[in-house]
């Protein structure tokens, strides 16, 4: 299949395809960038077409990693906080876009146009305040007790 090359910085738009060759297309340039090394970001215009897309590649693609930036799912006057699981699918995601080079990171991050609105936390913020547990692995009391007390 001959793709268009992409640009950094640059815009690319085709038209809609039929049925699910949009995600055709987007699997084989997922594979073309993470070949060359690079991450590809997809900005989806809601959050079912971002997860369509997501099932839809890791189809036509099962060796690209794949990882979904969820939505909220709350307005800006709602008077809750979102729920905990949605919180933990972010950082989950954050997480995975932050570990590209080893085998948990992803190769195509997916996001819906709303959600690429909001503004982050910087990657320092999230890299200094998370830490991972090993099966069998020893902790220094002191030192998580401190870690967990910011």
């Amino acid at each position: 299949m001959d793709l268009p090359k992409l640009n950094v910085g640059k815009r690319f738009t085709l038209p809609r395809p039929a049925g699910s060759s949009d995600a055709l297309l987007l699997a084989h340039l997922g594979q073309r960038e993470k070949a060359a090394g690079k991450p590809m970001t997809v900005v989806t215009s809601d959050a079912a077409d971002a997860q369509r897309l997501m099932d839809e590649i890791a189809f036509f693609a099962p060796e690209l990693r794949c990882a979904l930036f969820p939505d909220w799912e709350t307005l800006p006057y709602d008077t809750f906080s979102p729920h905990q699981d949605l919180i933990s699918e972010r950082l989950a995601a954050l997480w995975r876009i932050s570990q590209r080079d080893k085998d948990t990171g992803a190769d195509v991050i997916i996001v819906p146009a709303t959600t690429a609105l909001y503004r982050l936390a910087p990657p320092s913020f999230l890299a200094g305040y998370t830490f991972q547990f090993k099966v069998k692995q020893k902790l220094d009391e002191a030192k998580l007790k401190a870690h967990l007390t910011l």
